[in-house]
């Protein structure tokens, strides 16, 4: 199978998690989509996804498979097992239902306020800003936390008691509000707590820190799932070892966001946070 991303795409980590959680990593082939040089609305990829949007799957028979969320569902439920997208009727509800709503109350709330109120990917891919509508992204985004911190106190995950495509769908609204600096309130305390266990899970923690980059440099290098490891290893130590897919040496980078910062000056690109890749 490929998956078609950007080394530390929000949208593409959802995906990346899921993979990790279901220990299919090493056997996915990743083809790089250079977000900032705006490859995805080109024709070239648009053939393959009309929307113009990262991850998009393709299986080996080359049916092609969009959208995080239908993503994630082929491939939690590939071995009859499924564990992330719900067993009965009323968990695989809930759980859809929650992740749409992490989709439209943050995540998609902060790709709209990376889009509009700051310089996004460029002129090049933005052709059309409105500020104003982008900073009322922001501020919704900022009460989509407070929603997901209050439902937080209530329950151990955002969809009940177990962990789901729903908490991937806020993992990537947190990873995507700290490539863009959107802070979450220090008052949103079971949020945050949550977010903590999930980047020190062993397969989540670096998913969850950088956007799925070194998950995927670790299970390249060892040939094991990064769900099996005791520690995904530090960032710095992973880099260090790997070129990413881009072809981009990122040795001595200490997370996404430094990362991307580099990557942005070494192209003459502005250097606010995270890409976008909806899906």
């Amino acid at each position: 199978m490929k998956i078609y991303d950007w080394y530390n795409g929000p949208y593409p980590a959802r995906v990346r998690i899921a993979l990790a959680e279901k220990g299919l990593l090493p056997g996915i082939e990743f083809v790089s989509v250079n977000l900032w040089k705006g490859e995805h609305k080109q024709p070239a990829f648009l053939a393959l996804n009309y929307s113009g949007t990262l991850p998009l799957l393709e299986l080996d028979d080359g049916t092609l498979i969009a959208e995080c969320t239908a993503i994630t569902q082929y491939l939690d439920t590939l071995d009859g097992h499924p564990t992330l997208t719900g067993k009965t009727p009323t968990e695989q509800g809930l759980i859809h239902m929650m992740t749409k709503r992490a989709e439209i109350e943050f995540m998609d709330a902060v790709s709209v306020y990376f889009h509009h109120a700051t310089p996004g990917l460029g002129p090049e891919v933005e052709l059309y800003q409105n500020a104003e509508w982008g900073n009322r992204m922001g501020e919704k985004a900022i009460r989509g936390m407070r929603y997901f911190d209050g439902l937080l106190k209530t329950r151990p995950f955002v969809a009940g008691d177990e962990f789901s495509m729903a908490d991937i769908a806020v993992l990537g609204g947190m990873i995507f509000a700290g490539l863009v600096d959107l802070p979450v309130p220090e008052e949103c305390e079971a949020l945050l707590a949550w977010h903590g266990q999930g980047q020190r899970a062993p397969q989540r923690s670096g998913l969850a820190r950088d956007g799925g980059a070194a998950a995927v440099a670790q299970s390249s290098g060892s040939g094991k799932p990064a769900r099996h490891s005791a520690v995904l290893p530090d960032l710095l130590e992973v880099l260090a070892k790997c070129r990413m897919t881009s072809g981009q040496n990122l040795t001595g980078c200490h997370n996404s966001g430094v990362v991307h910062r580099q990557i942005a000056e070494r192209q003459g690109m502005h250097v606010f946070g995270g890409p976008e890749a909806s899906g």
